[in-house]
């Protein structure tokens, strides 16, 4: 029965956000369908104020899966951009984008959202603020001898793809046959590159929703304490994201399970952060840079997003805009016949218009190659084409 309980909150989840979910990946393909990676590095070479602004720019429209954002920072690093930039580029590629921010809205609400990308945006500048200042050169050139090397992690091909549509004015090339192949290949490399991650999420909330007494939760989180639990919150978070083993999607889920058992606002915020920092991601640092520039990735961002979710959290409390916590009661939100049940069967009819497309130009053979190491000069795979 327990087990029951688990699967049947969890699909209820899926089913609440899986319209925001597909909106976001079709978005977030077209804008990489238009957008080439060769632009994205030699806007990186650099150090500066702009290029900070740059690197979060070009991630945002880069969305990816934790996995591929990491592979391609280590690329870009590799092409000529500074590891600060790629590092940068990694996180907001990850903790910024439009599918995030949709399930955010859906699950937790505009207040969520907002801090959200405010917090990311925080995060962002501390982490370029803590490059600055401690990341030297000595553990940079560590870094790229390391690169050079080519380890494989993971998501290398997909890493390493670029379909992108540069030639002609943006809208027709957004509406050409050939941009239309590029997102279906980017919106179906993006989903089965974080599907397990998803599911995961999904599972592991509906678990804890069913599984872990409130009463729990609002000990450990310090509900009866109100000071403590604001600056436990955001030191936790991260730490609850690193044992969930999932992806900033996936870790959604849980959030709005936690957030209804008592953890802090920036709690919440810094535990989404946290993505980036799971075992299986600091294992790829390691491979990618060496182990001391792993440790000290892993230090500094944890520092970051933990700062960033204390911050944000007293920002939007001076503001008011710390919503009413109230508890998730996804067991009883079974699907019935509403604009939330229409618009997921919207999106279905598209995305299986878009799986066609991609079965019928080249998409499986292009699937195989996601987890292949890309060849020795790094060199970018794919292009669009229209059939």
């Amino acid at each position: 029965m327990f087990l029951l309980d688990a699967l049947r909150i969890a699909f209820f989840m899926f089913w609440e956000v899986l319209w925001s979910l597909a909106l976001g990946f079709l978005l977030s393909a077209a804008v990489q369908a238009v957008i080439s990676k060769g632009a994205i590095v030699r806007a990186l070479g650099q150090d500066s104020p702009r290029s900070v602004v740059v690197s979060s720019g070009f991630g945002i429209a880069s969305s990816s899966c934790s996995y591929a954002a990491v592979a391609v920072a280590r690329s870009l690093f590799r092409k000529g951009a500074t590891l600060a930039n790629a590092i940068i580029f990694e996180f907001a590629s990850t903790n910024l984008v439009i599918e995030l921010g949709l399930i955010l809205l859906v699950l937790l609400g505009w207040q969520f959202l907002a801090a959200e990308y405010a917090g990311g945006a925080l995060m962002i500048v501390l982490l370029a603020f803590a490059f600055r200042l401690t990341l030297r050169r000595r553990l940079v050139e560590e870094a790229r001898a390391q690169a050079e090397q080519g380890r494989v992690g993971k998501m290398e091909g997909h890493a390493a793809m670029d379909m992108a549509v540069t030639e002609g004015p943006f809208l027709r090339r957004l509406f050409s046959g050939p941009a239309f192949t590029a997102i279906s290949h980017y919106f179906v490399m993006d989903v089965y590159g974080i599907w397990l991650d998803l599911a995961g999420g999904f599972l592991i909330a509906g678990a804890v929703a069913a599984w872990i007494p409130n009463s729990f939760w609002s000990a450990f989180f310090l509900t009866g304490h109100p000071l403590l639990a604001e600056i436990w919150g955001p030191l936790i978070g991260p730490v609850i994201s690193m044992l969930s083993f999932v992806c900033s999607i996936g870790n959604v889920p849980l959030a709005a399970v936690l957030w209804g058992s008592g953890i802090s606002f920036g709690g919440v915020i810094s535990f989404i952060f946290a993505d980036l920092l799971i075992p299986p991601i600091l294992n790829i640092y390691r491979k990618y840079y060496g182990g001391r520039v792993a440790v000290y990735l892993a230090v500094v961002s944890y520092l970051a997003m933990a700062l960033a979710g204390f911050l944000i959290s007293l920002a939007f409390k001076a503001l008011g805009w710390v919503p009413a916590r109230r508890l998730f009661n996804f067991a009883d939100a079974a699907p019935t016949w509403n604009y939330t049940t229409v618009l997921d069967l919207v999106f279905l009819i598209l995305v299986g218009v878009i799986l066609i497309r991609f079965l019928r130009t080249g998409g499986m053979a292009m699937l195989r190659m996601m987890d292949a190491a890309p060849s020795p000069g790094e060199g970018e795979m794919g292009s669009a084409h229209s059939h």
